[in-house]
């Protein structure tokens, strides 16, 4: 609005003089007035076209100048918004028509002295416009640098969370599935080597694994399915009426006594000592974490101790938090397969659940102690 309004304060100019003069004289030709108010309103009109044809108009509107005072201002609001916009190999032929073009003008007056003048001022005015115009340009195409590097750092940062979320779903599957095999080659090592079982004692053996194989599978089933829907969860939005499985319960500080069951059922040693108080009030988030802290420290004992006694100590209440400290004797030996990763996944998830986790060996004993935030 302030550019149309720029390029026409010479037609305004213009218009007060033609309004003066029924005053003041007959000292103006009306009809050369006119005829220069036509054509300056004619620049006006091709103004909105500058946008589409940038240097064509600048260069149409510039021609005028030589015989037409008011078609300077959208001369120069044309010629302004090229300098924004192009580079010199467009601006300079353009600068030079339209300096050419005023100094054409001032001839009509035969002075070589306000010729002179005409010449100096247009140069400086035509290169102060295409300062203005390039400082335009490179403040918005900084804008524009700008808002790309925000665009790509955003890109990333979603990527970063997509991989940080890929990352907590293959420590959850390691969590998982590490437990079920562990014992479940604990029960077939039994079937393979003890010649002392009865048969009642190989069936049971042969339906504890059964039962942890189908759990092992369900188990699986679950986190490839959480995969999925967070490979599909753009679709499903869009779709809006998508089907849903309801997902299984995740197990948490309530089911640490199934737990305990199991593995001593499938032969390993466990001593617990649980001393939590008002267990109602435990966040069921927390109450997972507490449990996937257990079974891994169990995995790792079966792992890298076999046969050894393990000591699983759970306690506190709301506003001391929940610690978990378990241990077991070391044995000398090289770690297994996968051997740390899953006390790096659970390093990772009690860090994001807002606790604290160390361990070392102490007095011949590995001690793993985790502390999980608990809010009075």
């Amino acid at each position: 609005m302030l550019l149309y309004l720029f390029a026409a304060l010479p037609l305004l100019l213009s218009a007060v003089i033609l309004i003066s003069s029924g005053t003041y004289g007959p000292q103006v030709n009306v009809g050369m007035l006119l005829a220069d108010m036509a054509t300056g309103a004619a620049g006006m009109a091709l103004l909105p076209l500058r946008r589409r044809w940038q240097w064509q108009i600048a260069a149409v509107l510039a021609v005028p100048t030589a015989f037409s005072m008011t078609m300077g201002g959208p001369a120069i609001v044309a010629f302004a918004s090229l300098a924004t916009h192009r580079r010199w190999r467009q601006v300079v032929p353009v600068a030079v028509l339209f300096w050419a073009c005023e100094v054409f003008y001032s001839r009509w007056k035969d002075d070589i002295q306000l010729t002179v003048f005409y010449a100096i001022v247009s140069a400086a005015v035509l290169a102060a416009v295409t300062a203005f115009g390039l400082y335009l340009r490179g403040r918005r195409e900084l804008e524009a640098e700008r808002l790309e590097a925000e665009r790509r750092g955003q890109a990333q940062r979603v990527e970063q969370a997509k991989l940080a979320e890929r990352l907590k779903i293959a420590q959850e599957m390691h969590d998982v599935l590490a437990h079920r095999l562990s014992l479940l080659a604990m029960l077939a090592g039994g079937l393979a080597y003890r010649k002392d079982l009865t048969p009642e004692q190989t069936r049971e053996a042969a339906l504890a694994i059964q039962e942890n194989a189908h759990q092992s599978l369900n188990e699986l089933r679950a986190v490839l399915g959480t995969l999925r829907r967070g490979g599909h969860d753009d679709q499903a939005e869009h779709d809006g009426a998508a089907e849903t499985e309801p997902a299984a319960p995740q197990p948490t500080l309530a089911h640490l006594d199934a737990l305990f069951a199991e593995v001593r059922a499938a032969g390993q040693q466990v001593e617990v000592h649980d001393t939590v108080t008002e267990r109602d009030r435990l966040p069921t988030q927390t109450g997972r974490h507490a449990y996937r802290i257990v079974q891994e420290a169990l995995t790792n004992a079966r792992k890298h101790a076999p046969g050894s006694v393990v000591r699983a100590e759970i306690g506190g209440r709301p506003g001391d938090g929940l610690r978990i400290r378990v241990s077991n004797a070391t044995m000398p030996g090289r770690p297994g397969p996968g051997g740390r990763l899953g006390l790096i996944g659970l390093a990772e998830r009690t860090r994001m659940a807002g606790g604290k986790i160390t361990h070392d060996v102490r007095d011949g004993r590995f001690v793993l102690d985790a502390l999980l935030p608990w809010e009075a």
